[in-house]
């Protein structure tokens, strides 16, 4: 046996507990569960809608592209960027003004489609971002970079970030939870991987948790027939004195994972079924929420379990609602899309308003790209696509620190390119990790000689936003 390994794992063994965990705690930084400084946010509900929604028919207005439309593209806007396979080879690519009449609402005259009638009821509570942009062009790469910060698979998510750095708020609740719907529009639906809530080289304890709508939420949650608590019990008390003894010899920190999941599980066996029950939710509760509040794994469910979450102080809730890519039948499909998420998103604000809890809950809505100002393939009088677009696209923020009532950046007449502040993904999330009161430069992890971090060495926060 090394010699070596064996008195470093003897020096963590002996400073594992006691006076030594303090010590050690102070040579290795920033005690866990610990902001750099004092938050804004407690918590985070992403509303990441999956696919990509059109900012031009969304929240994006550009009135004169109605006197372009159906004329061709202008070189001179697109210059050199890159086209997806999917229009590359068009033989045209012609403007495509939007077929959705726009208000303005609110005290600054936040544009608003006419497809988010109840969104534009809480523009006051919105911060909209129209100056995103990514370099991904394609789903995959784009929605690995907007939750991990890089667009090949491997790295930390957002949430599992969110974790490490703080923490979780209730230990009978994973801080780390995912729910999963899928939209209206009759589109296939473009896969999501575990790796997008996954802890990458983190310890495995910030892997977000998948809650299912149907059976049990979580996988094996219920006792088998025929074992009882009190038997389950006894089980996890074998099987971590087993643990423990491993993890005295070995000093591994994924077998201290292991008992510690072990014992979440257990934990999770009752406050999960509380958790996402919703016989205590008020009629008018679920009027608010829409028609589809009381159907298990709609948006509107999700929207709903969301807000008991964060009442049950669960750090980071990841929304996906899946069905946004509109590649062809947009006018339709964006209407079936809206209707789904519109009136749930509105809601959720303001039931967090009304909880006081909007002002430690960051409350995220957007998507991994925007969607051309041309057509793909042939623009008809009442129809058309739009292709993935990564140069500007719309996301908006509410809560948790950032200012209500905020229009931030500005795109060209094209909404082709950015004209005014932009904001890239990397700066997005350096923003984010602020509001929860983590310095995206601090907060960082070594991993095979290096140390990673979300935001990798980029990213500035987006200061005129904060509140």
């Amino acid at each position: 046996m090394n010699p070596f390994l064996v008195s470093r794992r003897q020096f963590f063994g002996r400073t594992a507990t006691g006076i030594g965990a303090a010590a050690l705690a102070s040579l290795l930084g920033r005690a866990a569960g610990q902001p750099h400084f004092a938050p804004k946010a407690k918590r985070v509900i992403y509303l990441f809608q999956h696919g990509g929604p059109s900012q031009l028919d969304l929240f994006d207005h550009k009135p004169g592209l109605r006197a372009l439309h159906g004329k061709e593209l202008p070189d001179s806007v697109r210059g050199t960027q890159r086209l997806t396979g999917m229009t590359s080879g068009q033989k045209t690519l012609p403007v495509t003004s939007s077929i959705f009449d726009f208000k303005q609402h609110g005290q600054n005259g936040a544009w608003v489609s006419e497809l988010m009638p109840h969104t534009a009821g809480v523009v006051d509570e919105l911060c909209f971002i129209r100056s995103m942009h990514t370099e991904a062009i394609n789903h995959d790469p784009a929605v690995t970079f907007l939750q991990t910060g890089h667009q090949q698979p491997g790295r930390p998510s957002l949430g599992s970030w969110t974790s490490y750095g703080l923490g979780s708020e209730n230990e009978n609740l994973p801080a780390f939870v995912v729910l999963i719907s899928r939209g209206s529009a009759a589109r296939p639906a473009d896969p999501l991987y575990a790796r997008l809530w996954g802890p990458g080289f983190l310890p495995s304890s910030h892997q977000g948790v998948a809650f299912r709508s149907s059976g049990d939420p979580v996988l094996y949650l219920s006792n088998p027939p025929g074992l009882d608590a009190s038997a389950r019990r006894e089980q996890l008390d074998a099987i971590g004195a087993l643990n423990r003894a491993s993890l005295a010899r070995e000093i591994d920190p994924e077998i201290e994972t292991r008992i510690a999941q072990y014992e979440m599980a257990f934990r999770m066996q009752s406050s999960v079924p509380e958790l996402t029950s919703l016989r205590d939710e008020t009629d008018a509760t679920f009027t608010a929420y829409g028609p589809q509040a009381r159907v298990p794994g709609t948006f509107a469910a999700n929207c709903l379990l969301a807000r008991r979450m964060a009442e049950r102080g669960v750090r980071f809730i990841q929304l996906y609602h899946r069905g946004w890519d509109q590649h062809y039948n947009l006018p339709s499909d964006l209407r079936l899309q809206s209707q789904d998420v519109d009136q749930p998103c509105a809601a959720l604000i303001r039931d967090l308003r009304d909880r006081g809890l909007l002002d430690e809950t960051l409350v995220i809505w957007g998507g991994e790209f925007g969607r051309t100002t041309y057509s793909q393939g042939k623009l008809e009088a009442s129809n058309y696509g739009r292709d993935h677009h990564g140069r500007c696209f719309t996301m908006w923020l509410a809560g948790g620190g950032v200012k209500g009532g905020v229009l931030h950046g500005e795109t060209d007449e094209f909404c082709y390119n950015v004209a005014r502040d932009p904001v890239h993904v990397h700066d997005l999330n350096a923003t984010l990790l602020h509001l929860l009161g983590l310095d995206h430069t601090r907060l960082t992890f070594k991993f095979q000689g290096r140390y990673f971090r979300l935001t990798d060495v980029h990213g500035e926060i987006v200061k005129p936003i904060l509140a």
